[in-house]
């Protein structure tokens, strides 16, 4: 007796073996049937003319898979902080559905897992505290606030809020113990609340749960996906935030009573519009001088454990060179005499790793540096609440209302296609759609003020 598959479920049923012979990928062939209705531990796929296409065996669980799927596709195949961050999804996703065989794994249990993702709790609020104990050690080492900020590259401001108590993030937080030469669990006390996942948060364990079962998939342990019948929370769409020109020029003005290193690193957040790790990945190889143009070849990192490293930019379109102004490379020539009197200072406790932003001692600059100095500045200016990605989103926004073709700006960007840059900056595009049909006015009204005259 022999059982036929419903490729559409994964599940089976029994049926005349003649039925099956037509099917273009083969005929599915069960032995020993035990109930009319069943899920499958092992199948042969075969072929019309009787040759094996593939064996599956579908007693693996999910949490197994998963382990399997990380460790032969994962650690080769991904980027760091796209396995650690999917380690951590995984977290979440195991508990819930890790114990079920990868054949028995339906769309229901999907749906109740993204059920139960969005209800209060599940988040890990994910701040710390400073303890006693790291208040007073820092107090007793550094009188001076000012000099634990520059030798660690850390804003006071954050430094400051650490202090006062305020909760920070958890590499805030590892990077302050490890300055304090202290464990993170004796630093800082981790500070928990009721917390919801977003969407947009469950749509990203979604893609994940998504892209192990296709593997699965593709290497004959299950038929299909269950993950594709099932539709996640829909994600609603934000704009992103920016600085309007009279913003931008404000911004550029509070600069010029701030530290020459971060005036430079602002400014050229703002010119060029690239990203906080590529920017930190800069090298003074990258800067042509005589083209005016600046290469972006790399991205710098961060992750706990690993410290700062550096990988490949995030997509081949990434890789490219942006032209810049005149007034850009006249500011990194001064910035590059600055620089070189610094390292003259510190002779040998020099640390040469050649990046255009480094810490005071030169080596590579911690990725959140910009973002804690920027998040101060911000605060201390009373400018608009804005963070450094902002810049980028400025940049490419006034680009796009300022008539630059969207091909251009969309390359300047590192995005894969203009569909990317179409979709983030719709509002930009929108107002300039506004501004089309302004100007076609102007040209036709003329031309249609014609009077009508007719017969009679």
């Amino acid at each position: 007796m022999t059982a036929g598959c419903d490729l559409v479920d994964g599940s089976f049923f029994p049926k005349d073996l003649d039925d099956h012979l037509g099917l273009e990928l083969g005929t599915v062939l069960v032995s020993l049937i035990h109930a009319p209705y069943y899920t499958y531990d092992s199948l042969l796929c075969v072929s019309p003319l009787g040759s094996t296409i593939q064996a599956l065996d579908s007693k693996e669980t999910f949490s197994d898979f998963a382990d399997r799927w990380m460790r032969d596709y994962g650690m080769t195949q991904l980027a760091p902080r796209t396995y650690g961050r999917y380690a951590d999804l995984l977290k979440r996703i195991e508990p819930a559905i890790g114990h079920i065989r990868m054949d028995r794994l339906q769309p229901g249990h999907l749906m109740e897992l993204y059920a139960n993702l969005s209800e209060a709790g599940v988040r890990r609020s994910g701040t710390f505290v400073a303890t006693k104990a790291l208040v007073n050690k820092y107090n007793k080492m550094y009188p001076v606030k000012s000099a634990f900020a520059k030798e660690f590259s850390m804003a006071t401001t954050t430094v400051r809020a650490i202090m006062n108590g305020d909760p920070v993030s958890p590499q805030t937080a590892e990077k302050m113990a490890k300055a304090m030469e202290m464990p993170r669990s004796k630093a800082f006390l981790v500070k928990e609340g009721p917390a919801t996942l977003s969407n947009k948060t469950i749509a990203h364990h979604h893609r994940l749960i998504s892209a192990i079962l296709n593997a699965a998939v593709m290497w004959q342990v299950i038929l299909s996906n269950p993950a594709q019948r099932v539709k996640p929370p829909k994600v609603p769409r934000t704009e992103a935030k920016f600085l309007d020109e009279k913003e931008a020029a404000r911004l550029l003005e509070c600069l010029e009573t701030e530290p020459f290193k971060y005036q430079v690193m602002i400014k050229l957040f703002l010119y060029s519009g690239i990203r906080r790790g590529e920017l930190c990945g800069l090298e003074w190889g990258d800067v042509d001088f005589e083209k005016k143009v600046l290469w972006i070849r790399r991205s710098s990192q961060y992750l706990p454990g690993k410290g700062v490293y550096t990988k490949e930019t995030k997509t081949l379109s990434s890789d490219r060179t942006i032209k810049l102004p005149d007034s850009v490379f006249d500011l990194l020539k001064s910035y590059r005499a600055w620089q070189n009197t610094e390292r003259l200072k510190l002779g040998e406790r020099w640390h040469e790793c050649n990046r255009l932003f480094t810490t005071w001692d030169g080596q590579a600059l911690h990725p959140s540096t910009c973002t804690e100095w920027f998040s101060g500045f911000v605060q201390r200016h009373d400018l608009p609440s804005v963070s450094i990605h902002s810049l980028r989103h400025t940049n490419i926004t006034l680009m796009i209302m300022a008539g630059v073709p969207l091909r251009i700006v969309s390359r300047r960007a590192g995005h894969s296609n203009t569909t990317t840059t179409s979709t983030i900056y719709s509002h930009a595009i929108q107002s300039m759609d506004e501004v089309a049909s302004e100007a076609l006015e102007d040209i036709l009204k003329p031309k249609m003020g014609i009077t009508h005259t007719g017969r009679g």
